[in-house]
């Protein structure tokens, strides 16, 4: 009989998760049904997103249940499947990761895109990371060529991607990251850099001073905590925030302070929101469009930090909150342990 590993969380985390928190385990499968595919996992992906859904409370998706299979974005390939749609070889997209063998209706998995790039990157910098960045710079704080644009966590994988296409719209850009590494490498893409690290909210104002002397038109949040009151401080007039990720709060056991300046919205007439990419995944078709040629000719850079192996998925996922990654953060499974 088939069978699946899997990763379960198995206790609410109060604050940063352990990895004793979770557990490997196994399950049958049954026998495939009609309308069904069974897909042999190759890579996982682990996102700062997936720390809401430990806190056993609905926010704007639904809370991992204890000892059960968790989930998450997913690039595997058919080996059954009793659906015309798919046959068995075919590459696709889907969430049903933190597992090497998933079985889901053919309705719940997608073709990857035909775009000259590696399978992976469908989870990054042309997946849901990819679009997050595009939907927050385009439709949410509307950027214009010229402007003067902030980005936080700017060598992540969202990050990353929302430099450049910045960088491309002809934007004054800004990034920050957590080493002088990491502000290396933005600088290398074109965008000034600030190193967060040590700051205080006053050290950090000055250093978005120094590197965006003029202000700030266009801030994309990925961190909150003390980067935003710096923020907040060095905004111009009738600028947008679009918020995607607080990650500097996930792990809080108790809610921390709000921005100490949240005035400053108000004397530069500025526009702060948030948004969840699920909701603008109709424009995932144009966001391809416009950005895949350019990932496919190696016009845009991105990278990957590769964890091997199903069993280190929660040390992967706990990379994300030490700063440990460069780069859209990967799980490749080892596709001869799988029982399918």
């Amino acid at each position: 009989m088939a069978t699946s590993r899997y990763i379960a969380l198995t206790e609410i985390p109060q604050g940063l998760p352990r990895e004793d928190q979770f557990a490997l385990r196994e399950q049958p499968l049954a026998p495939l049904a009609e309308g069904e595919v069974r897909v042999r996992n190759l890579w996982l992906s682990v996102d700062p997103y997936m720390r809401g859904r430990m806190s056993g409370v609905t926010t704007y998706v639904e809370p991992y249940a204890l000892d059960a299979p968790m989930d998450g974005g997913a690039v595997g390939e058919v080996v059954e499947s009793k659906d015309s749609r798919y046959a068995p070889g075919d590459l696709v997209r889907h969430m049903a990761g933190w597992r090497d063998v998933a079985q889901l209706s053919a309705d719940q998995v997608e073709p990857l895109p035909e775009h000259d790039v590696p399978p992976q990157a469908y989870l990054g910098v042309l997946g849901m990371p990819g679009m997050t960045a595009w939907t927050g710079l385009n439709r949410i704080a509307q950027m214009q060529p010229g402007e003067r644009v902030l980005v936080s966590a700017a060598s992540g994988a969202v990050g990353s991607l929302a430099v450049q296409l910045a960088l491309a719209a002809g934007c004054q850009v800004v990034g920050v990251a957590g080493s002088d590494a990491k502000c290396e490498w933005l600088e290398g893409l074109g965008a000034r850099a600030v190193n967060y690290r040590g700051k205080d909210v006053e050290a950090l104002t000055l250093a978005l001073a120094e590197a965006a002397p003029e202000g700030i038109d266009v801030y994309y949040e990925n961190v909150g905590g003390p980067l935003l009151d710096a923020a907040l401080a060095n905004l111009r007039d009738h600028a947008r925030i679009a918020v995607c990720g607080l990650i500097d709060r996930y792990n809080d056991a108790q809610a921390g302070d709000g921005p100490r300046n949240l005035n400053r919205l108000l004397f530069r007439k500025a526009r702060m929101e948030g948004f969840i990419v699920a909701e603008h995944w109709a424009h995932y078709p144009t966001f391809l469009a416009e950005v895949a040629p350019h990932v496919a000719a190696g016009e845009v850079r991105y990278r990957e930090t590769v964890v091997e192996g199903l069993e280190r998925t929660p040390e992967a996922f706990l990379k994300l909150f030490s700063g440990d990654n460069e780069g859209k953060m990967l799980v490749r499974l080892d596709t001869s342990a799988a029982d399918v």
